[in-house]
């Protein structure tokens, strides 16, 4: 392995385990499994980590980059420890997903597409998460799903995460 290369032995590892999964001449099919896995070593994905991820795969690097910005769930820029994403999809929007959302704003001072001063958090809005009738729905770290999220377990939420 080159010297260059911007991610650990391991992710690479991951990364051949899940090319392995397409035909020899499909290694750009393990795209989004690249990108994920270098997003959960890096934090986020840079042009320069995108790039790694296109070179190591055999793929233009806007490909890469076309992926990258089309799904929410990838970084593109720096985030905080804690992403939250609140579902404001119509049905989550007005079953109180834009109440969780303000009150959320409000309690961590930040707007969407923003992180707090001390770099805890990072609030964006979200697309359909599948769980309409858990609305308020809000993911967090792209792994851990909250539903019905009042006042109270925003709060809880929080705490929980600042420790």
């Amino acid at each position: 392995m080159a010297d260059n290369m911007l991610l650990s032995q391991e992710a690479y590892k991951k990364i051949d385990r899940e090319i392995a999964k397409f035909p020899a001449d499909q290694r750009q099919s393990a795209v989004m499994a690249a990108l994920a896995i270098a997003q959960v070593e890096k934090g986020w994905l840079s042009p320069e980590v995108m790039q790694d991820v296109a070179d190591y795969l055999g793929m233009a690097a806007v490909a890469v980059q076309e992926v990258a910005t089309f799904y929410n769930m990838f970084n593109t820029k720096p985030v905080g420890k804690h992403k939250i994403s609140v579902c404001t999809n119509l049905p989550c929007a007005l079953s109180g997903g834009e109440r969780a959302a303000h009150y959320l704003k409000h309690k961590l001072g930040v707007d969407y597409k923003e992180t707090t001063a001390d770099g805890q958090f990072t609030l964006i809005e979200g697309e359909c998460m599948g769980a309409c009738g858990d609305a308020p729905v809000m993911l967090v770290n792209n792994k851990r799903m909250c539903s019905h999220m009042s006042n109270e377990k925003i709060d809880a939420l929080v705490e929980e995460l600042k420790k």
